[in-house]
């Protein structure tokens, strides 16, 4: 997987547990270390003719979402900055360091049921830390 050496918290529990701050950070590192192996998906996936366009269409659907999801993620780090909810430290960190976790070699070998595999995987721990972090923002939710 193109997150395998990556650290994020094991379980909800242990998430829980994370502050505010770094919860943030591993939602954007997971987010970034997808573009570039989403976007090589994407290429691999224009070059099999067999395919129905549906599905190439669901795979660009899927790199520009998880694209909105992190400009979304960053705008609301930049909101929760402004209001003292967690300090500027966070700035441009996610984007440099999540970059050594994307390896396009490695993404390129892996099968195609393996890769969606493992973005289904981050994807659920992304969804999961939202909803933990929204919990720790928002508490009259009733979480």
């Amino acid at each position: 997987c193109p997150t395998a050496g990556m650290l994020t918290p094991n379980g909800k529990e242990y998430a829980q547990k994370i502050p505010r701050e770094e919860l943030t950070y591993v939602i954007l590192k997971l987010l970034h270390a997808w573009k570039e192996p989403l976007s090589h998906f994407n290429q691999h996936m224009e070059h099999h003719q067999e395919l129905p366009d549906d599905s190439l269409s669901k795979a660009k659907q899927i790199s520009k979402m998880v694209h909105e999801l992190e400009t979304g993620i960053e705008k609301v780090t930049e909101k929760m900055q402004s209001m003292g909810i967690i300090s500027n430290s966070l700035h441009g960190m996610a984007s440099s360091e999540a970059a050594g976790f994307s390896s396009t070699n490695e993404a390129n070998m892996m099968s195609d049921s393996d890769f969606i595999h493992c973005f289904k995987r981050d994807s659920n721990k992304v969804q999961c830390y939202l909803k933990i972090l929204k919990c720790r923002i928002m508490p009259e939710n009733s979480c």
